[in-house]
């Protein structure tokens, strides 16, 4: 079964698929610049080739419930992509990654995308915990947790090689048992 999960009107989240190969593989090569300067995973990604494999790859996880990969779907349109990165089933603990387009940003595309696939995880998945580790200079995607209510809970030191250097992740989390359930709008 194809995960999907309405945002609201015109924006929602789609398992990947192998349609969505050559749209996708556009979207990332038109943001390569921009996506460097924080995912480091560009340089194995340079065609489409290469964006068919990871979306079998992330289908075999998905089929196993390991991960979850989804794109973020804007007036019809592949924008950018969100999910877990890795899923913990045995501590019900989901890890989300999330990226978007440079043309797409500043609109709440991602953090309404991001409050969705929460509510997803705890409801659907019955997640208890789940995780966004993002770099600490990353202030666009730090916004995210933060509008959402995560809770800062450090820095993880030299958490992750990024082409010519380690940086450090500022690790946020939220809780099932948390306060509301569903996560203030309008942020």
């Amino acid at each position: 079964m194809m995960v999907r999960i309405p945002v609201r009107d015109g924006l929602e989240l789609r398992q990947r698929a192998l349609a969505d190969v050559e749209e996708l593989f556009v979207l990332t090569d038109a943001n390569r610049d921009h996506l460097r300067e924080w995912l480091p995973w560009l340089n194995y990604c340079i065609s489409a080739a290469d964006t068919r494999k990871n979306i079998e790859a992330m289908t075999r996880q998905a089929e196993d419930r390991s991960a979850l990969a989804l794109c973020v779907w804007h007036q019809g349109r592949i924008v950018g992509v969100t999910g877990y990165n890795e899923l913990r089933e045995g501590n019900r603990v989901g890890h989300i990654g999330y990226w978007l387009g440079r043309e797409h940003q500043g609109r709440g595309i991602m953090t309404e995308s991001v409050r969705a696939l929460v509510e997803f995880g705890f409801r659907e998945l019955d997640l208890n915990r789940q995780v966004i580790a993002v770099a600490v200079d990353n202030v666009r995607s730090r916004a995210v947790p933060e509008r959402l209510g995560f809770a800062m809970e450090g820095i993880a030191r030299e958490a992750e090689w990024l082409y010519d250097r380690f940086v450090d992740h500022a690790v946020y989390s939220r809780l099932k048992r948390e306060p509301t359930a569903v996560f203030p709008r309008g942020s």
